[in-house]
């Protein structure tokens, strides 16, 4: 199927703890590609998904749902024939935001990897912690890192002081390690979300630094 046949889904959802957790979860259920996700310069991201008409509004439904589930609302939508002219929105260069020192996108070329990889089951687990305030998303990383044998993967940024770490390891290592960063938290910030994601999908780990 050529990729003009191709529906388009956008999912816009709070926080790229959530985001993060959620891409995973409907590129493994409904079978569609990740194609990024764009920050907005708020706690707000969105979800740029790629696939068949009928396993986009799956897609989308099945994203509103999970967002509803970790108690976060997200607003879906099913392009089944976009315009053409729609790809200038869609397909960009990325850019570093001045304002915040994080990425405009989180593209899947921003850390090339072979595009013939399948999905491998003995993916590392991604522990992901997102809290509002520098100083406490340091103190978690410090946490983590002491907590377990675990790898930083990295840091984002993605406005209004919302910051992201994300670690890797086995699972029992990143459980561990996560459970100890959203301790440390305490009263240094807010602590938004923490996760574990036990075999995350190749669509997602691409977007992340190596």
């Amino acid at each position: 199927m050529k990729a003009p046949d191709l529906a388009l889904g956008f999912v816009e959802i709070p926080f790229l703890s959530i985001a993060a957790v959620i891409a995973d979860q409907v590129v493994k259920e409904a079978g569609v590609r990740l194609l990024g996700i764009e920050t907005t310069g708020s706690e707000k991201l969105m979800l740029r998904l790629q696939g068949e008409v009928a396993a986009m509004e799956a897609a989308v439904a099945f994203a509103e749902r999970r967002a509803a589930e970790l108690g976060v609302a997200a607003i879906g939508r099913c392009l089944a024939r976009p315009e053409p002219a729609l790809d200038a929105l869609v397909h960009f260069p990325n850019a570093q935001n001045p304002l915040y020192g994080g990425r405009d996108q989180l593209l899947p070329t921003d850390f090339p990897q072979p595009t013939d990889k399948l999905m491998n089951t003995n993916q590392q687990a991604l522990g992901i912690i997102e809290t509002q305030g520098l100083t406490a998303i340091l103190e978690a990383t410090d946490a983590m890192l002491k907590a377990a044998n675990v790898t930083l993967v990295g840091k984002e940024k993605i406005g209004a002081a919302y910051v992201t770490v994300i670690v890797k390891g086995d699972v029992a290592a990143v459980t561990a390690a996560v459970e100890a960063g959203a301790q440390a938290v305490g009263s240094l910030g807010k602590l938004v979300a923490a996760h574990v994601i036990a075999r995350p999908h190749d669509d997602l780990v691409a977007l992340l630094p190596k």
